[in-house]
This record gives C-alpha cells, structure tokens and sequence, in this order.
C-alpha cells in the first residue's frame, strides 16, 4: 500500500495561502485519479483507491501537529514510513520547483518537524514544492500564510500539473527513477521569481 500525504492547514482562513500548497497538489492528484475525500478514523480525511491500494490523506488539524495524524494514519493502515510520501510547501525552493527526496530533514518546516518527531524517523520520501517569489519573503511566517499573487497563478498552475504527473509516476517506479525525471525540471517562469526572492 502506498499513502500520499499532502500537508497544509484547515479552514477557509487558510485554504489559498502559499503553506497549503501540499493539500492543493493532493486535490490535484485526487481529480486525476477521479477520487474524492472523505473523513477518517482520526483528524484527517481521506481518498482511497482499494484496487490499486492507494490512500491518499490530508491531515484536518494545523500544520504545526500534522505529525499525530500522520502517526495514526500509518497505524491504521499497517504501513511502514517508507511507504508514503509527504507533500509539502518549500521557501527554500524557488516557486516553479519541485524535489522527490527519498529522506531528509524538516529544513525548518514546522510540519515536516512534527512528522519527523512522532516517527522517529527522517526515512520517508517527500515532495517539496518551492514557493518562493520576488514578493517579501520576511517574517517567512507571514509570507506562507499568504495566497499567492494573481501573477503567480500560471507557474502555480504548471507545478501542480507537474507534481500530479511525478506521483503518478513515483507510484509505477519509485522514488529514485522520479528524481532522475522530475529534479531536474524548473520552470523560466520559477527561475526568474525565484532568483529575485532570494537575492
């Protein structure tokens, strides 16, 4: 069994800001796969496809303990860490990019730091989906609580699509041919925000 988790924050307070970007390339990949959420066992919801042995998941409590329901969804289901994979929003990575990654830090993403502590383990693949822009990126606090800008929305766009192809893909062939595929790509569009936001 496979789990895709998409990180992100409850409420319509949150629901277009930059930190939610986990849950929106889940909605993505639940419309390719004609799925649709509904509640779990535990503060999350879920999309499942039994045949194919597909769960994917959004935590519904905040951001900053996503790692219990992550916890409880791995119980439930039986499945090891390295069995799922983790969606999240990255200020590190310029917006236009994506990284498979078959383990790592949390790189100081508070949701990434609660799944990592109730683990007790770094070995699990991730997604990470740049967000930074040539917007004002300090307090980072702010920024990712802030939708993106409307001259944003085409990059936006494109990640999705591109987030929702790499899984479809890491799912047939796993993480290390998705990274050789998919890490390479960033779009003029990523690049040029990027490079402005981070000078």
């Amino acid at each position: 069994m496979q789990i895709i988790i998409g990180l992100g924050n409850p409420g319509a307070r949150y629901a277009r800001t930059r930190h939610n970007f986990g849950y929106w390339a889940l909605d993505a990949l639940a419309a390719s796969q004609g799925l649709s959420f509904a509640p779990g066992q535990g503060d999350y919801v879920l999309a499942v496809r039994e045949s194919a042995e597909l769960v994917l998941a959004k935590p519904t409590g905040f951001m900053n303990a996503s790692g219990i329901p992550v916890r409880e969804l791995l119980m439930f289901f039986q499945t090891e860490p390295e069995d799922m994979l983790v969606i999240f929003d990255d200020i590190d990575l310029p917006l236009g990019s994506l990284r498979f990654r078959p383990s790592g830090g949390a790189g100081g993403h508070k949701g990434m730091t609660s799944v990592i502590y109730h683990l007790e383990t770094e070995d699990f693949p991730r997604l990470r989906l740049g967000i930074a822009t040539d917007a004002p990126m300090r307090p980072s606090e702010q920024y990712v609580l802030e939708p993106f800008r409307s001259i944003d929305g085409p990059v936006v766009t494109q990640v999705l699509d591109q987030a929702v192809e790499g899984i479809e893909y890491y799912l047939e062939r796993g993480i290390e041919a998705t990274m050789s595929r998919f890490n390479t790509h960033l779009t003029e569009a990523g690049m040029e925000a990027g490079k402005a936001g981070l000078n």
